[in-house]
């Protein structure tokens, strides 16, 4: 990490508004290294405080769960931002509006991270030139702990993230342009699954087989994404990390099935166990049929903005 500049930062007095992404990482074989942004969003207002401490006013999504104060994950990124900057304020008040389901697979704490990280910049005067976007990605990656969600949460579109190997690591990131004809859609269970628990399912070794197998439809669905969607149900197809979750969501792999079987490239989504379907127009609309009531399913679209500052009115 670059060290923090020198000289306390100076803090706006207005309050900041902030939009983020859903993200679906892996998107099947690209195992913590692509991701998409999804037109589903929460956003976040801050305002520094005279006043000390942080207060946490949540809506929406978490909001019966998620604490309300320093350690709400928007205000302990926004704190850890702020150290990067140069200085904390004296206190925050943040109100969230939040849209993303949590522990579906669906990037809901990446969301948090970026916001909370762009909040704080964009508090700060100059903190644009204090943080650019490559050290906020790079703060962001060492909080959440891989960089697939917070790379396509920060960019929008599609991304190929990846940790280099130097001394100490750093993230790279490589935009991708999805092709306009795909149809994102998520079918979202009521149960909800941790990642840590998706995670410790998967086994230290692989078969070599299995692992050429990935390495060839990563590099397809990269070709398949952006200019060749005809080709996005064999690019989409795993044998790294899927198979090996089933026992945490049986109903969600048995859906990626069923989907797939139906012609429609489907994959968990992230650690799951939201399914996502990288739909046209055509097969879209039969998503949600052959999901089932079981799962609540959504037709989005891909945000290509990525984390923005907006306007407080709206």
């Amino acid at each position: 990490m670059t060290p923090p500049p020198s000289g306390r930062p100076v803090f706006r007095a207005a309050a900041v508004r902030v939009r983020v992404p859903a993200t679906s990482a892996n998107l099947g074989p690209g195992f913590d290294s692509l991701g998409l942004a999804l037109g589903l969003h929460d956003d976040v207002v801050a305002q520094v405080s005279d006043d000390s401490g942080v207060r946490v006013d949540v809506h929406g999504e978490g909001a019966d769960s998620v604490p309300r104060d320093h350690r709400h994950l928007v205000a302990k990124s926004m704190l850890k931002a702020f150290d990067a900057l140069g200085g904390r304020p004296r206190g925050l008040d943040l109100v969230c509006a939040n849209r993303i389901p949590h522990s579906r697979g669906l990037g809901s704490s990446a969301a948090a991270i970026v916001s909370g990280l762009v909040l704080a910049r964009a508090l700060v005067v100059g903190g644009d030139e204090r943080m650019p976007d490559d050290a906020l990605l790079e703060l962001a990656s060492s909080i959440e702990g891989h960089p697939d969600n917070v790379a396509a949460c920060l960019h929008g579109g599609a991304t190929i993230a990846w940790t280099r190997g130097t001394v100490p690591a750093s993230t790279g990131v490589l935009d991708l342009v999805p092709a306009a004809s795909i149809v994102p859609v998520v079918c979202v269970p009521s149960s909800a699954v941790a990642t840590k628990k998706a995670r410790a399912l998967l086994p230290e070794t692989v078969p070599h087989a299995d692992a050429a197998w990935n390495a060839a439809r990563a590099a397809l669905l990269v070709q398949a994404l952006t200019v060749r969607p005809d080709l996005l149900l064999e690019a989409t197809d795993d044998r790294l990390h899927q198979p090996y979750r089933r026992p945490a969501y049986p109903r969600t792999t048995d859906l990626v099935a069923k989907l797939r079987a139906a012609g429609i490239p489907a994959a968990v989504s992230g650690a799951g166990p939201t399914v996502l379907a990288l739909a046209d127009s055509t097969s879209a609309p039969r998503v949600a049929g052959l999901a089932g009531a079981r799962f609540a399913t959504s037709v989005l679209e891909v945000d290509r903005e990525g984390a923005r500052v907006l306007p407080l009115e709206g």
